[in-house]
């Protein structure tokens, strides 16, 4: 999952709320034909964590590039201190830099001797084989191997300046009623967001993954109806990436907006601003709503999570873009009851 710029930060932190971390590989495990979840563990990540569940907490993989005879060359220091520090990693060479992924940490056991996270990789390649660098690294993996990880300062997420942190996105607020849907780059962030839900919500999470051998049992105290669909497989050929999951989530919120806060002769509401996913990545979340409406207003009308339905919806940006359109225009959803995501764009690699 990927987008670097949040709510702005406040100047009162006296712990800078992101740090590098130096972790190895702990282990790797193939957990269907799709995912591969790589262990990372290593003393340092005691300083790691925020405040509560990692739910859809987002982390930065460094990857090094590799020298003529195929070993990973040292990654330069980022010095971890302002909010520039991305910036100043754009402006370095790429030689040197290496690249820089984004990822969900599925699972964290901070508290044990040996802190460890999960994170789970999409394999994704070409017909020739062909992978970005986080999926090539991922492929290559083996204990021992050492990477840096920029993520959460701990010690930050438990002073005044806790609500900061931009790498989750997940605020449902007092909603009893979600919807989950994300394609396969979603499936790590949905799985952990089902874990931390409590017993009473109710909803659904629809997820779309390349074959059906890449469905996985997920638990939660929840009432959530888990659906999954295989892209690949049972009519012989692949169907477009996104036609399932835009199909399942018209079939679980349809017209009239039900769950919006318009009655049904009004349900339709206003056409969205037009996003070039081509272009820009389309992240727009409640929480970005409330930061600009506060900064405008100083008093905004309704504040996130104030409704009783939320949306999580994350994936492809096209297919995020025409779910968008939908649940905005066509159901009348307020915007500020759903986080839409669209941090990938099919035919277009990540910086």
């Amino acid at each position: 999952m990927s987008a670097e710029a949040g709510p702005a930060v406040r100047n009162t932190a006296t712990e800078p709320m992101t740090l590098a971390f130096e972790v190895t590989v702990s282990a790797v495990q193939e957990l269907s034909p799709s995912f591969r979840r790589v262990t990372l563990g290593g003393y340092s990540l005691r300083g790691f964590g925020v405040s509560g569940d990692t739910l859809d907490l987002r982390i930065k993989l460094m990857i090094p590039n590799l020298d003529d005879a195929g070993n990973r060359l040292p990654l330069p220091a980022i010095e971890m201190g302002d909010a520039g520090w991305y910036r100043e990693w754009l402006a370095m060479d790429p030689a040197v830099r290496g690249a820089m992924r984004t990822y969900t940490v599925r699972n964290a056991r901070l508290d044990a001797v040996y802190p460890e996270i999960d994170i789970d990789f999409v394999m994704h390649f070409d017909d020739e084989g062909n992978g970005g660098p986080a999926a090539n690294w991922a492929l290559s993996a083996k204990p021992g191997d050492a990477v840096t990880i920029i993520g959460p300062n701990n010690r930050a997420a438990h002073c005044v300046t806790a609500e900061t942190y931009s790498g989750i996105e997940w605020r449902p607020g007092l909603a009893q009623r979600v919807l989950l849907a994300g394609d396969e780059t979603a499936v790590p962030a949905i799985s952990a967001i089902l874990e931390s839900l409590p017993a009473g919500m109710t909803g659904h999470a629809i997820l779309e993954v390349p074959k059906a051998g890449d469905f996985q049992d997920l638990s939660s105290e929840a009432d959530i109806e888990v659906t999954w669909l295989a892209r690949g497989a049972a009519i012989g050929r692949s169907r477009p990436h996104g036609e399932l999951l835009e199909q399942a989530v018209r079939k679980a919120i349809p017209v009239p907006g039900w769950v919006g806060i318009k009655t049904p002769e009004s349900a339709a509401g206003p056409e969205p601003e037009d996003v070039n996913v081509d272009r820009e990545i389309l992240w727009e979340t409640p929480a970005r709503m409330d930061a600009a409406a506060i900064e405008a207003t100083k008093n905004p009308d309704k504040p996130a999570g104030a409704l009783p339905f939320y949306a999580w919806i994350a994936g492809e940006a096209g297919v995020i873009k025409e779910l968008r359109r939908y649940l905005v225009r066509d159901v009348g959803i307020d915007r500020k009851q759903v986080a839409f995501m669209g941090y990938w764009r099919k035919g277009k690699a990540e910086l």
